[in-house]
């Protein structure tokens, strides 16, 4: 049902770790056993428990400049552009990536510059955390000095240990649940560049190959696909190659 609704394929090794999750999720529901919660899944495609049910078996690492070499290509991609810049982060998360990018194009582009990110993930608790634009301490230490004195603004009191992203950094990002297997993608323009980064290794080759011919034809001219460091699409699909440090453009 899972990997139906999501792609996401839970290898034999994970049976524990399913049986726990849906365990949880059925006494949270109010069903009296995993059958009993699945069986009212099946047979009610659109109830409200299959957010939670894809968002409890979603996985959420992430970090603020999460490999880094990505970002100095970025930026120096970006001189060769021209705006209006789009980005799309399809796997979001709780917003540490999106943001990254953010002052990524705020640091590179020219202050009147028109940017926008469309930042997306399945998991719709996640995307909320994203939207709120709210870290710890502890979360934003990968975060440059200078980059954080100037876009975060640290919090008092019963806030203290917290910040916030400046409005001027949230202002350039759209925050959206999507599910990159839904027959239809509510976007309507295209990309400079695509980071959907360790979130392919979840699916299997038939889905990766399903999801990269769909993010083709969403790149301009000359944009790039960032992938995750673990991931090669090299041998997946024929529409994009490999630039080198799993960065891939279209053919």
């Amino acid at each position: 049902m899972l990997r139906t609704r999501t792609g996401i394929v839970l290898g034999e090794h994970k049976r524990e770790m399913a049986t726990r999750t849906l365990s949880m999720r059925a006494r949270k529901a109010g069903a009296h056993s995993i059958d009993e919660y699945l069986t009212y899944l099946s047979r009610n495609a659109e109830a409200p428990e299959w957010d939670d049910f894809v968002n409890a078996f979603t996985i959420n690492h992430t970090a603020f400049f999460r490999e880094q070499h990505h970002f100095e290509i970025l930026r120096k991609f970006l001189a060769t552009r021209s705006a209006p810049i789009n980005i799309w982060c399809c796997a979001a998360s709780t917003g540490e990536e999106p943001y990254s990018l953010a002052m990524t194009l705020k640091e590179a582009l020219p202050a009147n510059a028109q940017a926008t990110i469309l930042a997306t993930d399945i998991d719709t608790q996640a995307i909320e955390k994203a939207r709120q634009g709210v870290f710890t301490l502890e979360r934003v230490k990968s975060v440059p000095p200078e980059y954080l004195r100037k876009y975060f603004l640290r919090g008092k009191g019963d806030n203290s240990g917290m910040v916030r992203v400046k409005s001027s950094l949230q202002a350039m990002i759209q925050f959206d649940a999507l599910n990159l297997l839904a027959p239809r993608w509510p976007i309507d323009r295209k990309f400079d560049a695509i980071f959907c980064r360790n979130t392919m290794i979840y699916f299997d080759r038939d889905t990766q190959s399903a999801i990269l011919d769909r993010f083709a034809p969403l790149l301009k001219r000359g944009g790039l696909l960032f992938a995750g460091h673990s991931e090669n699409f090299s041998y997946i699909t024929t529409k994009f190659k490999l630039q080198g440090q799993t960065v891939y453009s279209v053919v």
